[in-house]
């Protein structure tokens, strides 16, 4: 299928049945302000929607194309944990190790007893750092490990949990690199994105350019509906982020100046907190393979790597996001923060849009990428109509 859905010229193909992801996709255009994006659906392991619109640019006019990838933000995060529990399900990394076990510099400021299940599920009190790193610091692979070996929790770990939005990059990324003498980048592409087809990265080759669309901030419509985090007071999270001294301001500006996302060299660095870039189609069929095989190919997840990914580790008051969440080892799970398909979904959101889970009740896997970034972390209105159109598919 290729043409025009209304006033919008939609690419791409749908399966019978699921003509509502299209309208909805479609609508996201018309009435909540997308510029430009794609979403695609697995069923039980077969492609069942693929479509794409708009530009690849926020601020351009250059149609977006079948291979346009764009950065997805804290989505990466997914794919990130998922390098952590092969490890585990390879028998190369003990999930209830001391993370010092495999980084001996991370024992410092009393995180002997922190534990590698506890940098996964948000719960080492380490989402700060004392002082924020540069953008260049926090792109050589080096800073940002360091900063965190020498870093005081900021609440005993283990005992609650607050989203470690920047240094997560770092926890993770470094923990690898010490298990596997490989960077998290380079591990991902070679035993993730090449054997399963993803075109997927964390650190994008410079041959990858070309494909690669322009991201932005964009206003949300007043007349969007829906997703947006409603469980608190409004006050109480637009003061956390406006508060320099909050956790919630320090966890997200622990780089400062804020990146550019669209330079080449951010980019090109492995920050697997934050700068992952994909299409729609490899974050759905990654989720794909974590639930069942894909096009013939073999699963991802063993089924107790699977149950791990979304066992819930963390739930509540969270102190960073100022709301209610819910975290397995790596994963979001499904709650009022961040609604997902069902009870049993997993997956990962990416600041301002961007999206991957995957339901293995129902069989369902879904990838989401825009360039039109919103002021929203967890429950983008965008991909919120999406799930409502599959959910109605089902």
């Amino acid at each position: 299928m290729s043409g025009r859905a209304g006033t919008v010229d939609v690419r791409g193909t749908v399966a019978e049945g699921f003509e509502a992801v299209e309208d909805a996709f479609v609508r996201n255009f018309e009435q909540r302000g997308e510029r430009g994006a794609a979403v695609a659906v697995y069923r039980d392991g077969r492609k069942v929607v693929d479509l794409w619109a708009g530009t690849r640019d926020v601020d351009g006019h250059e149609p977006w194309a079948v291979d346009t990838a764009q950065t997805v933000r804290s989505a990466t995060k997914g794919i990130a944990a998922a390098v952590v529990l092969l490890l585990h399900q390879r028998g190369q990394i003990d999930l209830d190790a001391p993370v010092g076990t495999y980084w001996p510099e991370f024992k410092a400021a009393g995180k002997e007893r922190v534990l590698v299940r506890q940098l996964l599920s948000h719960r080492a009190g380490l989402p700060v750092l004392d002082r924020p790193l540069t953008p260049a610091e926090a792109q050589d692979g080096v800073s940002g490990p360091a900063a965190l070996a020498a870093q005081r929790p900021e609440w005993q770990p283990g005992t609650d949990h607050g989203y470690h939005a920047q240094t997560y990059s770092w926890l993770i990324g470094e923990l690898v690199r010490r298990v596997t003498g490989r960077t998290i980048g380079r591990w991902t592409a070679e035993e993730i994105a090449r054997p399963l087809g993803l075109d997927f990265w964390i650190g994008l080759p410079e041959d990858e350019i070309r494909r690669i669309g322009r991201i932005g901030p964009v206003d949300e419509p007043a007349a969007a509906d829906g997703g947006g985090l409603k469980l608190r007071p409004k006050r109480a999270v637009s003061e956390a982020y406006r508060d320099p001294g909050s956790l919630t301001r320090r966890a997200f500006g622990a780089i400062d100046p804020l990146p550019d996302e669209n330079d080449p060299a951010y980019r090109a660095a492995e920050l697997p907190a934050s700068n992952g870039i994909s299409t729609a189609r490899a974050l759905a069929r990654f989720y794909a393979s974590t639930i069942g095989e894909v096009d013939g190919g073999p699963r991802l997840f063993a089924p107790a790597t699977l149950t791990l990914a979304r066992t819930e580790e963390s739930a509540g008051p969270d102190r960073v996001l100022v709301v209610p969440t819910r975290f397995g080892l790596g994963y979001m799970l499904h709650g009022p923060a961040s609604p997902l398909l069902g009870p049993g979904s997993f997956g990962h959101p990416g600041r301002g849009g961007s999206l991957g889970f995957a339901d293995p009740e129902s069989g369902i896997a879904l990838g989401y990428a825009t360039n039109g970034m919103r002021k929203g972390v967890t429950a983008d209105p965008r991909a919120q109509a999406l799930i409502r159109a599959v959910r109605s598919a089902l």
